[in-house]
């Protein structure tokens, strides 16, 4: 039995040995066991490429104006371990995560000697997390973001009602396919029988895949674009204003503080939901304008200007530039980039390189990490370096930071997760710059 928060902490990281093992049979087996958690929480399914964790957060922000006790289950964390499993965006603490680990690790060993074998760390917290929300702490509803396409996804146990595919984009493609079409189909396993299904989804041949399952499945669709529209949009000093109009009714001049027009449509599908979910108008303008979700273009000081961005693929990177275009054309961009090295690399960096002035590419600690050196070699332009201690190189950057540059950190969200906090108590403390978050 786990006495300390550390000790229980460790266990679950060391499941990361087992890497990623698609298919449910081990989550069927231990939730049988726990006598099925995931069947006593009404839950909501959140699938897609990018744009998964925000729309998580607008949707909770919302359901939590309107009253709601909601429960949430994300990935990865950002700055600490328990946000993956949270109430009302407040993190499990740590003796009842010492409480679910002290439950989960005997099936976990027992499941070990079975031909299933042991489950993942990611099929570990998913357990917890049923667990949680069903017996622990019960919530009015529970939003699970899928970890990894969907149809085998350790999330795909529940029976949800709605289900959201944000947006495909070519990521994870040594698992989920190398062609729309394919990395769609994944996705599209989240799609249950009667269930309604919402998506963000651009590409007509992706689409048409999902199309296809929810018919297959009676599961009413709606689009972005077509049941769901996005009016007079304008971004503004703090983020973007626009009205939302969908069959169920028209939500004029929202809010929200996460910038981009992609954080609109993100918006949009969770205010679709919301409404199949009749929550009032106020609800929904209130729940979206105090939203907020760290590392999306998150404003960490405005002087000197600091970004950060968990551009952690080529959608989110092509979305990061267009952005930062838009927004500080004036600037001189500066960057700091660490990437985890299963992803396209080469593409995201050659969009960084039409945007920088100059690149500094780190390595961090972490089982998947890219090495500074390999993706210092992809890149193109002149005015770039390797740095091995991030931290070392943080601080060269913020001493160094002029008033007409920007400096942007972005890649990895397991980077951003170990960065963000260190700015803030290492640099923001000790006087460096002015804190503004």
């Amino acid at each position: 039995m786990f006495q300390a928060y550390d000790e229980a902490l460790h266990w679950i990281h060391s499941r990361l040995r087992l890497g990623i093992k698609p298919g449910l049979k081990r989550m069927e087996w231990m939730m049988e066991r726990l006598e099925h958690p995931e069947k006593k929480i009404k839950t909501i399914h959140i699938g897609g490429t990018n744009g998964k964790g925000s729309t998580v957060t607008f949707l909770r922000s919302i359901l939590q104006e309107a009253g709601l006790k909601v429960g949430t289950f994300t990935s990865p964390y950002f700055e600490h371990f328990n946000e993956r499993i949270s109430i009302n965006g407040r993190p499990i603490n740590d003796q009842d995560l010492i409480l679910l680990t002290n439950k989960i690790k005997p099936l976990a060993d027992e499941l070990e000697e079975t031909e299933l074998g042991g489950p993942t760390e990611f099929e570990v917290i998913t357990a917890m997390s049923f667990y949680y929300f069903a017996y622990i702490q019960p919530v009015d509803l529970a939003i699970y973001e899928v970890g990894l396409g969907g149809r085998f996804d350790s999330t795909n146990i529940i029976e949800p009602a709605i289900s959201i595919i944000t947006s495909i984009g070519l990521d994870h493609t040594n698992i989920l396919g190398e062609t729309y079409e394919e990395i769609a189909f994944e996705k599209a396993g989240i799609i249950k029988r009667n269930t309604p299904i919402l998506t963000g989804v651009k590409q007509e041949n992706a689409y048409e895949v999902i199309r296809e399952k929810a018919m297959d499945n009676d599961a009413e669709l709606y689009r972005l674009g077509e049941q769901i529209q996005i009016e007079n949009h304008h971004s503004t000093e703090n983020g973007e204003k626009f009205t939302i109009k969908t069959h169920l009714g028209t939500v004029e001049d929202v809010e929200i503080s996460m910038f981009g027009k992609h954080q609109t449509e993100n918006a949009s599908l969770a205010v679709m939901a919301a409404q199949l979910l009749k929550m009032s108008d106020e609800s929904i303008f209130q729940g979206l304008k105090k939203a907020y979700w760290p590392g999306r273009f998150d404003l960490i000081s405005s002087n000197p200007l600091i970004i950060m961005d968990g551009a952690h693929n080529e959608e989110g990177m092509e979305t990061l530039v267009a952005e930062l275009r838009k927004r500080y054309k004036e600037r001189k961009i500066k960057v700091i980039f660490a990437a985890l090295g299963d992803k396209k690399l080469n593409n995201m960096i050659r969009k960084i390189d039409l945007i920088a002035e100059e690149i500094t590419f780190v390595d961090f600690d972490y089982p998947r990490a890219a090495k500074a050196e390999d993706l210092y070699a992809l890149s193109s332009i002149t005015q770039k370096r390797i740095a091995n201690d991030w931290k070392q190189a943080v601080l060269e950057e913020l001493r160094a930071i002029k008033s007409n540059e920007l400096l942007v950190v972005t890649g990895s969200l397991y980077f951003l997760s170990d960065a963000k906090p260190f700015i803030q108590q290492h640099i923001f403390d000790k006087g460096f710059i002015s804190k503004n978050k």
